[in-house]
């Protein structure tokens, strides 16, 4: 993977170097000290991944992000020294299509390997996905079609660009929706209750992390939030899983919606936002195929048009809408 490191601190260029050579395959093939330098770097040499911190002089991470997607996109990962304190400017990166977040690896602190685990996982999974084949066959579930009753659930999945569009679509949705609202998220479990709490401020509905054992209430918003995949049971009540293993990305996007398919017993709708990749598109598929209305984001207003793409690809969507029309349409058909 050819890497790109967008950072002004020596220290945490040196540990990212460091981290990196743990794995031979990557090569650092430029290192920019703030965005707008960033941004002319990738213009004139595209790397793979760029790992961008948030706080620099000239030009700050998130705008570089902006225009990076905007010019020469890219998998941009970020790090941060301190992703907490920084929770909000991380999730308009990722807004802007940044795909990741990592907290910058030790140095000197411990066994270095162990240090870089994290952010070498993230690299890996994503060369998976620039390496993956657009047709790649997915797991399917057979189940029978589900009765339909009352209750309606809107199930969401999004990765990167999804924290600013999950925002655009929750503003839109009135406090009283007549459905349960999930949400499954690209997003490592450390960030998870943070995006929730940033996800609350902007919704008329409270927002808050999916609780092993609950069930989809009209009038809330929840959020997958562990490195396990959120699926439906039989019983409606909501759990978390280890399995399937293979899936790169954890939650799944794919794995929730074809377990609401299999077992949701009430009119549902699936809506495939911007990400990388094609999780989702497998799952939205099957929530059509089962009778549920599908829609995908359009191309046009997709910070990274990859999940919504392959959902498009395979006819999984019902409608192909763009961001600000999809809260209206889901409104339209549960009026």
């Amino acid at each position: 993977m050819k890497i790109g490191i967008v950072n002004d601190m020596p220290l945490a260029v040196e540990a990212l170097r460091r981290a990196l050579a743990l794995e031979p395959a990557h090569q650092v093939i430029w290192v920019a000290v703030n965005g707008a330098e960033a941004v002319a770097k990738c213009a004139e040499q595209k790397p793979d991944v760029v790992l961008m911190d948030l706080m620099m002089p000239v030009m700050d991470g998130v705008e570089a992000t902006r225009q990076i997607m905007a010019s020469t996109p890219c998998a941009i990962v970020v790090v941060t020294v301190n992703s907490q304190q920084t929770m909000g400017r991380v999730f308009e990166a990722m807004g802007h299509g940044a795909v990741d977040v990592v907290d910058t690896p030790a140095l000197g602190v411990g066994d270095p390997r162990e240090a870089a685990a994290p952010l070498l996982r993230k690299i890996q999974n994503i060369g998976w996905l620039l390496g993956q084949q657009e047709n790649r066959p997915g797991a399917r579930t057979q189940v029978a079609a589900p009765a339909r009753q009352r209750q309606a659930l809107l199930a969401i999945g999004s990765s990167a660009g999804g924290p600013a569009a999950l925002e655009v679509l929750l503003k839109q949705l009135p406090a009283d929706f007549p459905g349960a609202v999930v949400l499954v998220q690209h997003v490592d479990q450390v960030f998870a209750a943070g995006m929730a709490e940033w996800l609350c401020s902007a919704s008329n509905m409270p927002v808050r992390l999916a609780v092993d054992g609950e069930q989809p209430q009209v009038g809330s918003v929840l959020l997958a939030g562990t490195n396990n995949h959120l699926r439906l049971l039989k019983d409606g009540t909501l759990s978390y899983t280890v399995a399937p293993s293979e899936h790169i990305y954890r939650p799944s996007i794919d794995v929730f919606f074809e377990s609401v398919a299999q077992y949701w017993q009430g009119n549902a709708i699936g809506v495939l936002l911007t990400g990388m990749g094609r999780d989702g598109a497998n799952g939205l598929k099957l929530m059509r195929e089962r009778g549920f209305h599908t829609i995908a984001q359009d191309q046009a207003s997709s910070a990274v048009y990859g999940m919504p793409k392959a959902a498009a690809a395979i006819d999984a969507a019902v409608e192909i809408c763009p961001l600000e029309a999809i809260a209206p349409t889901v409104c339209r058909l549960w009026a």
